[in-house]
């Protein structure tokens, strides 16, 4: 990859840190700073070692939610999934990812990405073309001068991606990549993409429900958002959902591909397959009926599990 000083450490080497099974932690949002505190607490108390959080519309600054976990529990590496590129300029990303790395050592991973138009529209912005447009944040990113100390150790840097175009910029500039909305069948492709060296992580969402309706409720909850979008559409059409599977709110089909239901055991295999496939870390998107309960439940009953799966 070319480096960009302060960021990128390996994909290996960020395999190695980050462990095959980490929180990706949607419902984070939405907690007061305190309730935040105590819930990554407990992630940790876990042994979970990594979460990851979201950067959407109105949620929080990314940085300074970054900067709160951080702070919560020294325990606990922080990645970004993603850090929205048109939310601020390359020389604030590169130089807050800095700022993270030199204050709390080999803890906070940087992931990038372009967002979707309609979103970087509604923020005021203009939506490029999404290769060429992040090919030329990453230059500017390596370009920043930065005044503040350099972290002792660089900061990991990964890219969101699901086509192939932006799976291959991935490998060629960053330490791996991130996708998220997508099947198991398309974290063997990433890893043909990206070869063995670049870090894949998977963000997987996830319900613990023996409920099939109620599963799928959940899911279509938040996917129908997706589903509005082309690039995620394009790619599950790549994958064999035709237009029956992804008009409305998706089918039954499409949502049991995109988010794993079922006991502890059910949600073990997919974590499982993914891995199989390629994957160097599964993120567990935890999914609920509420927005106040961010999965401690379900994180509890599958901690356990997944480390003798996982041997970690």
């Amino acid at each position: 990859m070319s480096g960009i000083s302060g960021l990128g450490v390996g994909g290996r080497q960020l395999a190695a840190a980050g462990g095959p099974v980490a929180a990706w932690a949607w419902g984070l949002q939405f907690l007061p700073a305190n309730g935040a505190r105590r819930f990554v607490a407990t992630l940790a108390d876990l042994g979970l070692p990594m979460t990851w959080i979201p950067e959407v519309m109105g949620s929080r600054e990314v940085f300074a939610h970054a900067g709160l976990v951080l702070a919560a529990d020294a325990r606990l590496a922080v990645g970004t999934g993603i850090a929205n590129i048109y939310a601020r300029d390359a020389m604030a990303m590169a130089n807050g990812a800095r700022a993270l790395g030199e204050a709390y050592p080999g803890r906070f991973v940087l992931g990038l990405g372009v967002s979707s138009e309609r979103t970087v529209t509604l923020r005021g912005g203009t939506y490029g073309k999404p290769v060429a447009t992040m090919r030329a944040y990453l230059d500017g990113m390596a370009a920043a001068p930065y005044a503040g100390p350099a972290p002792s150790r660089p900061v990991p840097l990964v890219l969101a991606a699901i086509n192939r175009r932006m799976l291959e910029l991935a490998a060629e500039r960053t330490d791996g990549a991130h996708p998220f909305f997508a099947p198991v069948e398309h974290t063997a492709f990433a890893r043909r993409v990206m070869g063995g060296t670049p870090w894949l992580g998977i963000a997987q969402p996830m319900v613990l429900t023996t409920d099939a309706d109620r599963a799928r409720r959940i899911a279509r909850s938040f996917a129908v958002h997706y589903l509005t979008m082309p690039h995620h559409r394009a790619n599950l059409a790549r994958f064999g959902f035709g237009d029956a599977d992804l008009a409305g709110q998706g089918s039954d089909r499409l949502m049991d591909a995109l988010v794993a239901w079922g006991d502890v055991d059910a949600l073990v295999r997919r974590t499982r397959a993914h891995l199989d496939a390629g994957a160097d870390q599964v993120g567990l998107m935890i999914r609920t009926d509420s927005t106040a309960d961010p999965g401690e439940a379900a994180y509890r009953e599958l901690a356990a599990a997944l480390r003798e799966t996982t041997g970690r």
